[in-house]
């Protein structure tokens, strides 16, 4: 019986409950063997980090444990020097479960509509299934999406028994994900900016609300 590993990753800065709603979703759907969560260290397309990520790892792990799912935490993008690209963290990952085993990419519809500009985003395919959820304001259907990545995701559409019992190429799209949840507002909640009322308290896990204020992060 093949192994199935799912992957998140992102910069988790800091971790909220639409990271955790995520990859509770695809662990009910795919029942995978591990469910690998993968921060980042130097995310080449986003501004600097805001803690540093032993922070973000204790976070992660705060997070993940109060909600019940047991997670591996893959440091290799952190421990990278230089920035973190997805297709050498997938190649890493496939050199070490080997070829016959199910890796699942997970990711929000948000990142699905900016996939074409990853580097060597179609060899992510040969390494690994991706397994996206939407979220309010993005739409999974073809129009809505770059038509390099619509074509690409419309001969590799999958049932969630392919990603299982597959290695990689299929795209698995779940239109059930109701958390439209931004990092960004998070901090300015954080730091008393947000003038939409967003309140931090809903957003994160009270478990990491109080790591947050305990070590006083995301101040200005």
């Amino acid at each position: 019986m093949s192994v199935c590993v799912a992957l998140l990753g992102g910069s988790f800065d800091p971790v909220h409950a639409g990271h955790v709603a995520l990859a509770a979703l695809f662990d009910s759907l795919l029942h995978p063997d591990q469910l690998r969560i993968v921060p980042a260290g130097n995310p080449y397309q986003k501004s600097p980090l805001h803690v540093g990520a032993e922070e973000r790892i204790a976070m992660l792990a705060l997070a993940f444990e109060a909600a019940r799912l047991p997670i591996v935490i893959d440091r290799q993008e952190i421990d990278r020097h230089g920035a973190s690209y997805t297709i050498d963290t997938l190649e890493t990952v496939r050199a070490e479960v080997g070829p016959a085993a199910s890796i699942v990419f997970l990711m929000g519809a948000d990142q699905l509509m900016k996939l074409d500009t990853w580097r060597d985003w179609r060899r992510l395919f040969d390494l690994a299934h991706i397994g996206v959820a939407a979220r309010p304001g993005y739409s999974l259907h073809a129009a809505s999406l770059p038509p390099a990545v619509a074509q690409e995701i419309s001969v590799r559409q999958g049932s969630l028994d392919q990603l299982r019992t597959t290695p990689s190429g299929r795209v698995f799209l779940a239109e059930t994900l109701a958390v439209d949840i931004s990092a960004t507002q998070i901090r300015a909640a954080l730091r008393g900016e947000d003038e939409g009322g967003i309140d931090a308290c809903s957003l994160i896990p009270p478990v990491v609300l109080d790591y947050i204020q305990q070590h006083h992060l995301y101040k200005n």
